[in-house]
């Protein structure tokens, strides 16, 4: 294992001619991290500003939007760096562009999509969910009983 604690303390004028590659070395780790860096956390927050300048962009009326303040509305008309939303039958407000944090699409209920079962650690169903899954069936099974007979 190589460790980078002597490069740091080796001293140039003790003897030790360094070759042209010794700079890059020193300064590898620093430059890995750099990276790591730019592909972590630069690089989306780019993608994501570029995204919402596009939605912000594309806004036009009769889209329900959300503003960065939480309020729920349609807009009702766009200039130019404001949007006025409507958010109820007489009330209108106008923000900048930039307050609109989403634009809301409604899914159809229709369109939703079935709830996925749940596996365990290597994809088989737990020991538990075995057991809840059984005394489901097992209650859907019974037939319900008439209300007069529970009276006798």
């Amino acid at each position: 294992m190589i460790s980078f604690v002597p490069m740091f303390l080796q001293d140039a004028g003790a003897g030790q001619v360094t070759g042209g590659m010794g700079g890059l070395v020193t300064f590898l780790p620093l430059i890995l991290i750099l990276l790591i860096m730019y592909f972590l956390m630069i690089r989306p927050q780019n993608k994501k500003q570029k995204e919402t300048e596009k939605m912000i962009a594309a806004l036009k009326k009769g889209d329900k939007v959300v503003t960065i303040g939480g309020i729920h509305g349609t807009v009702a008309s766009t200039k130019e760096n404001t949007v006025i939303v409507k958010v109820d039958d007489n009330t209108r407000i106008e923000f900048n562009r930039t307050a609109i944090a989403t634009v809301v699409v409604d899914k159809p209920a229709s369109a939703a999509a079935p709830e996925k079962e749940k596996k365990g650690l290597f994809g088989k169903k737990s020991k538990e969910d075995s057991i809840v899954a059984e005394i489901k069936d097992k209650d859907e099974e019974k037939p319900s009983k008439p209300e007069a007979d529970k009276d006798e």
